[in-house]
């Protein structure tokens, strides 16, 4: 896994592309973040990835406290996000390679992007992907998930609640 996060994290979402950084430029494996490095991404990358990690905050946070710890972990989705999301042990990862899929794996793959989905199946991704609509697509036996990029406009707070029952029948 190349990417930032807990390198044991059951819970991945992948993304095309890095922070345009250079220590992101480099990596070889899964990188926990320290508290203040998302705000840092912020500073040095740009408004885009402000909203990649808010919507996945608001994501996580959106989830059944039921099946997922995440919405226990905090009191908002912004502490969240500053406190756990990408850290050591968070359970969480944001990954810039192919997902390994293993059925056996309680893992859930949520591919950011329709178009990002369609290249890493290109590149050999062997899931069996039913499209939903145009923006979603599940694979229930490998636990993938594709939904619109982590973007307020595409995944507004409405498609967020649509991704938290998907992301429910995955995981029951």
């Amino acid at each position: 896994m190349i990417g930032l996060g807990d390198q044991n994290a059951s819970f991945r979402v992948y993304v095309e592309n890095r922070p345009k950084m250079p220590q992101y430029q480099q990596l070889f494996d899964c990188e926990a973040m320290q508290a203040g490095d998302i705000n840092l991404i912020y500073q040095h990358c740009g408004n885009g990835w402000r909203k990649l990690f808010n919507v996945y905050a608001k994501l996580l946070c959106a989830l059944d406290p039921k099946l997922f710890t995440f919405p226990t972990q905090a009191a908002s989705w912004q502490l969240y996000r500053d406190q756990f999301l990408l850290q050591q042990a968070s359970d969480t990862a944001l990954l810039f390679d192919m997902p390994q899929l293993n059925p056996a794996e309680n893992i859930i793959h949520l591919i950011a992007g329709r178009t990002h989905a369609k290249q890493l199946i290109e590149r050999g991704l062997a899931c069996q992907l039913h499209w939903l609509n145009e923006e979603f697509a599940i694979d229930p036996i490998n636990k993938v998930l594709v939904t619109p990029y982590f973007d307020y406009r595409q995944l507004s707070n409405e498609k967020i609640k649509f991704t938290a029952g998907l992301l429910h029948s995955l995981r029951t």
